[in-house]
């Protein structure tokens, strides 16, 4: 399959980026930015679930990734994020974006769970410092980690943006999220009634990059895999501007 010709984007993301998708739940995420790329040979998109668990939580899985499989993406099953960075198929690959979009750990205790407990907080902040801590060792040295997450109480106690920098990471931007930017995404619970939306009120993506040693001049990057599913493939991004650098 031929890679892209030219440029095309959606929002944040373009076809000419090298993008990694964790935490897929039915793969309409996925979906919506290859109709936009159309092909798909630069995406990655992951999940947690099997690809039976798949068939009995969501009813258009299946599609879903029959369609991004056509489009060149490589669909990966039974990822976790707190050890993605050592999967054998993601080890030697390093991406210029990173996406998590409404990151959630369960419930500690079932429906009787309640999103304000102290302890779900945690439950939470575990599952993000994991996440951003295999994500940066997976990034291009430009590359960026996107996590959309709503930002009112009690999800604000989250605080990412600190646990970002606990882990090497600063904050770029936040932009608020609006699904009219997505066509086609359906952001869906996965947990309990998992094939059914859920409303995203006050959200935003947090963009997230490495603080680097030393700072860097500006000018292109250019990522060549030698080995592995990715094997040949070039990406090419810049120019980019001078980064904070860690004393």
């Amino acid at each position: 399959m031929e890679l892209f010709s030219f440029e095309r984007k959606i929002k944040h993301y373009s076809s000419y980026q090298k993008i990694l998708l964790v935490g897929e739940g039915d793969f309409s995420f996925a979906v919506c930015l290859a109709r936009a790329f159309g092909l798909a040979v630069n995406m990655v998109a992951t999940s947690l679930d099997s690809r039976e668990s798949l068939m009995l939580k969501y009813s258009e899985a299946m599609s879903n990734v029959k369609e991004l499989e056509a489009k060149g993406c490589i669909i990966l099953h039974e990822v976790d994020v707190h050890s993605m960075s050592r999967h054998p198929l993601l080890i030697s690959v390093r991406f210029d974006r990173i996406i998590y979009n409404f990151p959630h750990a369960g419930y500690l205790h079932g429906p009787f769970s309640s999103e304000h407990n102290r302890f779900q907080i945690w439950f939470h902040q575990d599952l993000i410092r994991g996440f951003l801590q295999n994500a940066r060792e997976m990034l291009t040295a430009i590359g960026e980690i996107h996590v959309t997450h709503k930002t009112k109480f009690p999800f604000s106690e989250w605080k990412i943006v600190e646990l970002a920098q606990k882990v090497g990471l600063y904050l770029v931007h936040e932009e608020q999220f609006s699904l009219w930017d997505y066509p086609g995404y359906e952001n869906k619970t996965g947990a309990g009634t998992c094939d059914q939306t859920f409303p995203v009120g006050m959200c935003s993506t947090f963009k997230f990059a490495k603080l680097l040693c030393h700072s860097t001049t500006s000018g292109f990057h250019l990522g060549i895999t030698t080995s592995g599913p990715w094997s040949g493939y070039s990406g090419i991004n810049g120019p980019y501007k001078q980064r904070p650098f860690c004393i």
